[in-house]
């Protein structure tokens, strides 16, 4: 099990931070570089941007120091028998400084960890070696995806934030134009960014959020057809059941016979 020893979410420091660890910190250091920052790996400088997050390894020495002020970050400490196995199985970058893809899903997680790490009961250090367990794997989820470009980048949470839209709210009809009215961009560079990011086309996901509700639909509740193409944002039945029939290989009156 992962033991967390210390954490801290969202530490301001006005007058700047200086961290000099020259035997290490005994246990595994992870940091979110909220500010620009300076690290110094082994004797090397680098110069960190903001929203970068490093996972120390017990034994390396490191300093790391505000670039500008105040200095911000998110940080915790943890340990754990089976923490170096966990690592390697999952090839987790360490001593490394990795751009966050979405820095909010990290500080989410420490802010979650810090209010768990200050309360009490049953099931605290396994809800604790949960949430490690699952932020870490989360990050390196995010690391497989292929490389995106700058620009790409840094439309990464606006567009995420937008797909989960799509799937959650498959009746409300959208086109491609309104999107990209939407996000403020055009319509061929919406495409070209949104199939950048997710490797399909928005109208892809539109169609599979819709034919996905329908699914559920069909297999758990006793409306009819009619009544599931309106729920999932179909003009007309007919136009419901040639999609269904086209991008599932039965119609929804067979699909929903055979669950």
């Amino acid at each position: 099990m992962f033991e967390l020893i210390s954490c801290g979410y969202n530490f301001i420091h006005r007058n700047g931070l200086t961290i000099d660890r020259p035997a290490g910190s005994g246990n595994y250091a992870f940091v979110l570089f909220k500010s620009s920052s300076e690290v110094i790996l082994n004797g090397r400088i680098m110069p960190v941007e903001k929203n970068t997050y490093v996972l120390f390894r017990p034994t390396t020495r490191y300093i790391y120091r505000d670039a500008e002020k105040p200095f911000i970050n998110d940080w915790f400490h943890v340990d754990g028998a089976d923490l170096e196995a966990f690592l390697e199985r999952t090839r987790f970058p360490l001593d490394t400084p990795v751009k966050a893809v979405d820095p909010l899903l990290i500080s989410r997680c420490i802010m979650e960890l810090t209010s768990i790490h200050r309360s009490a009961g049953s099931f605290r250090e396994e809800i604790i070696d949960s949430e490690i367990r699952t932020l870490l794997m989360k990050l390196c989820h995010l690391l497989e995806r292929p490389a995106l470009n700058d620009k790409a980048s840094r439309y990464y949470l606006q567009f995420s934030r937008l797909r989960n839209e799509l799937f959650s709210s498959p009746e409300t009809h959208r086109s491609v134009e309104t999107l990209a009215t939407y996000m403020n961009l055009s319509k061929s560079y919406f495409q070209h960014i949104y199939k950048e990011l997710f490797g399909c086309s928005v109208v892809t996901d539109i169609i599979n959020s819709r034919l996905e509700h329908a699914k559920y639909l069909l297999k758990n509740s006793s409306l009819s057809i009619s009544a599931i193409s309106a729920m999932c944002g179909y003009e007309n039945d007919t136009h419901f059941m040639r999609q269904f029939k086209k991008f599932v290989g039965v119609t929804p009156s067979q699909y929903k016979s055979k669950h």
